[in-house]
């Protein structure tokens, strides 16, 4: 196994200890929230893979519109307390839970309907990772996920923080989305849409937990949604999701 998916392994499996303690739900950003909105009339009553599961927080969501799910990653940790999760919310009957590299996966060709991914692109090598999901997905599929984007300048400069400190391993820290990597997203698909979040309601996040906290969130959320209709200001939001269709199968540009 290459030195940096055992490093993001060790990062995961620890990461996995401490999230059993952390109050947060992805639900709480609006980002999540339309990422729910978009995907849900796309796994509906189909075969979703959870790419990149990590501790399963998507789970719940995903089964509950979806005809399956089989969820993947390499941090055995994190797996374990995704199938606790999805027996706590009683969806286990819909869900798989696997140990597979999301670079190589086990997979036939065109095995699911849609590919779901809740921001595992900054632990891959990208190239490696868009080549499989195409390889999976049916001709008329859909990659649809969320990912943290890499062009504003302070939140870059706390990526270097967070890698000094071990708060993010030095591969994923260097290997936040990009404009290149939705480009390259837009030759692998006939059809792209992209949704930018979070310019200064970043700034809200340390008070989510607080009272009041999520009312100050919805609130410049609300800037943001004015803001970010600004095509200069989008590379500088913190997350964007996408929802990508029809694979240019036996056109992947290389």
């Amino acid at each position: 196994m290459e030195e940096r998916k055992r490093r993001e392994i060790e990062y995961y499996d620890a990461e996995a200890v401490r999230q059993r303690v952390s109050s947060f739900v992805p639900s709480a950003l609006g980002s999540y929230q339309f990422l729910y909105k978009v995907a849900t009339p796309w796994i509906k009553g189909k075969k979703v893979l959870d790419y990149g599961c990590g501790d399963g927080r998507h789970t719940q969501f995903l089964a509950e519109h979806a005809k399956e799910v089989i969820g993947i990653d390499l941090s055995e940790r994190s797996l374990e307390i995704a199938k606790k999760i999805a027996v706590r919310e009683g969806v286990e009957e819909k869900v798989k839970f696997l140990k597979m590299d999301c670079e190589a996966m086990e997979f036939p060709d065109n095995s699911f309907d849609v590919v779901f991914d809740g921001g595992t692109f900054s632990s891959l090598d990208f190239e490696k990772a868009i080549g499989e999901i195409m390889r999976v997905l049916q001709p008329d599929g859909a990659l649809v996920g969320i990912e943290t984007f890499g062009h504003n300048p302070l939140t870059n400069a706390k990526r270097v923080l967070n890698r000094l400190t071990g708060k993010r391993t030095a591969w994923a820290a260097s290997h936040i989305v990009q404009q290149k990597e939705l480009e390259r997203l837009r030759q692998n698909f006939e059809q792209i849409e992209v949704f930018y979040f979070h310019l200064i309601s970043l700034s809200a996040f340390p008070l989510l937990d607080l009272p009041g906290g999520r009312l100050v969130l919805r609130l410049l959320e609300g800037i943001d949604n004015l803001l970010l209709h600004i095509p200069f200001l989008q590379k500088y939001s913190f997350k964007v999701v996408f929802l990508c269709k029809d694979p240019r199968y036996g056109k992947k540009i290389t």
